[in-house]
């Protein structure tokens, strides 16, 4: 039987309805406005108003069925994932509230909590599709145990890639200066292009920050409950200065559980936005926030601040306390004193040749009453050996990651390269049925990797290769965060850090 547009339209509207994005009294106007978008005057099938019960687990049934019929009319240029997502936004905004309705919405159930506010906040931003819950679903996760504790392993393949055609339009597409970025304040409501994703169903919360006006949204891509991105009303590069932690902290005011950090604001040791001010937090419990601090110790004139080396692969240190001002003013002064230092001997190099090596990646939190504050020592200086960074993965270990290490992965979470799902499936392949991993060009990268871990075990077999994969993609990322730790885990690091500690 042919499906109808009209029939499609129907249960995207059951949808909206059902799952509260849009009222009972909303279904005719809301049809009407789905119709006008494929250019339909009255219905393309049987007349049937009548709702259905389609909810979330439908959804990328409806859109995919409306999207073949857009393409059948051709109302997309291609039928291509670029073009099919540019579409099925402009179709979702039509169920999603106007922007003064969703503040309204999230300050009123912020007076009744905290929680509340970012419940429904984080429930809309899925049902509207700006989150596509059906591809998170795709992502592969896993923990491996380590003696830090368990660290989050994640394959994202919920990021789209893009398809050729896309990228040979984009090449030809006028340059456009707006939205700046993706993180700017304009994206709220966007159409989107070909080399920028569309935004019609996106919804951002303004919020006071440091007596400023920042914006509060979710991440589409959600590597861990209920990430959020926390950025700068303007348009203004990553800085990590003395300013930072009350930003931080401003936030954790607002909304105590959620956890919140910056990314550096250096190249190599920053994050993939560094042209634009923002925070990453969210609503989960990372392998370095259940860490334990292993070696205590006190700053005068800051007694009542607990102060503490943090057993984990990179360097940090951790404050804590009841009284902000003062886990600030001690903040303040360990990274004054951490960017001006320099040690030879532990290859710590403040500068060279004019150009800054060292910044910190603040991590800020509450826990159990008190306030808790994470300063990760970062250093972006290369060498020849290291062209990429001293302190970033080193080549040996670029065939699982090479990218730069961030605030997520700082945390204890990989957010790993979507090609490594087929990669594991092709060495699964290869060492069941004895070939030669060298020869084989999709994994030939692998090979050194491979022969060195199965040695380590009796068997290999159908039962147990699939956590074996995973077990060492897991210890390789553990290696990746001890090589972008700057005093490493040895006696020797370890006497460094201490050394730099007495300085304060």
């Amino acid at each position: 039987m042919k499906t109808s547009i009209y029939s499609q339209i129907i249960r995207l509207v059951s949808y909206g309805i059902n799952t509260g994005l849009i009222e009972p009294e909303d279904k005719t106007y809301i049809v009407n406005t789905l119709m006008e978008i494929y250019n339909l005057t009255e219905p393309d099938g049987d007349y049937d108003m009548s709702l259905t019960d389609d909810n979330e687990s439908n959804l990328e049934e409806i859109l995919k069925n409306l999207l073949d019929l857009a393409y059948k009319k051709e109302l997309l240029p291609e039928n291509t994932i670029t073009y099919r997502d540019l579409f099925d936004v402009k179709l979702m905004s039509v169920l999603v509230k106007r922007p003064s309705e969703i503040i309204k919405d999230f300050w009123r159930d912020y007076d009744i909590s905290p929680e509340r506010a970012t419940d429904n906040y984080y429930k809309l931003s899925c049902d509207s599709d700006y989150i596509r819950r059906y591809r998170i679903k795709k992502d592969l996760k896993w923990q491996t145990t380590t003696e830090y504790g368990d660290i989050d392993i994640t394959i994202n393949l919920s990021k789209p890639e893009k398809d050729p055609k896309a990228i040979a339009a984009a090449k030809l597409q006028k340059q456009s200066g707006y939205p700046k970025c993706l993180l700017c304040r304009e994206n709220e409501g966007y159409m989107g292009r070909i080399n920028h994703p569309a935004r019609q169903n996106h919804r951002i919360i303004p919020i006071d920050i440091n007596d400023s006006e920042w914006f509060m949204q979710y991440s589409p891509y959600v590597y861990y409950n209920e990430h959020c991105i926390v950025f700068n009303g303007e348009h203004t590069p990553m800085v990590i200065d003395n300013t930072t932690f009350t930003k931080l902290f401003d936030f954790i005011s607002l909304f105590p559980h959620y956890i919140i950090g910056s990314n550096a604001d250096l190249p190599i040791v920053g994050g993939s936005i560094l042209t634009h001010e923002h925070f990453q937090g969210g609503r989960y419990e990372f392998a370095l926030n259940r860490a334990e601090v292993e070696r205590k110790f006190q700053i005068e004139g800051y007694e009542d601040v607990e102060c503490g080396i943090v057993k984990w692969p990179m360097s940090v240190i951790r404050l804590t306390g009841k009284n902000v001002e003062n886990l600030k003013a001690l903040a303040c002064h360990i990274l004054e004193k951490w960017k001006g230092y320099t040690d030879e001997e532990a290859f710590i190099f403040a500068e060279t040749n004019g150009e800054l090596h060292n910044t910190i990646t603040p991590i800020a939190s509450k826990k159990n009453g008190k306030f808790v504050l994470d300063l990760v020592l970062r250093n972006n200086i290369t060498t020849d050996e290291h062209p990429m960074g001293v302190y970033h993965p080193h080549a040996k270990l670029h065939n699982i990651k090479k990218e730069n290490i961030g605030l997520i992965e700082v945390m204890g979470l990989a957010v790993l390269p979507s090609r490594l799902k087929n990669e594991m499936n092709l060495i699964k392949d290869a060492i069941l049925n004895g070939y030669d991993i060298s020869e084989i060009d999709e994994i030939s990268k692998h090979a050194n990797w491979v022969y060195e871990f199965m040695n380590k075990y009796d068997t290999v077999d159908a039962d147990n290769i699939d956590e074996i994969i995973k077990d060492e993609i897991g210890k390789v990322f553990l290696e990746v965060l001890k090589d972008a730790g700057v005093f490493k885990r040895t006696p020797h690091g370890q006497q460094s850090f201490d050394k730099f500690i007495e300085t304060l």
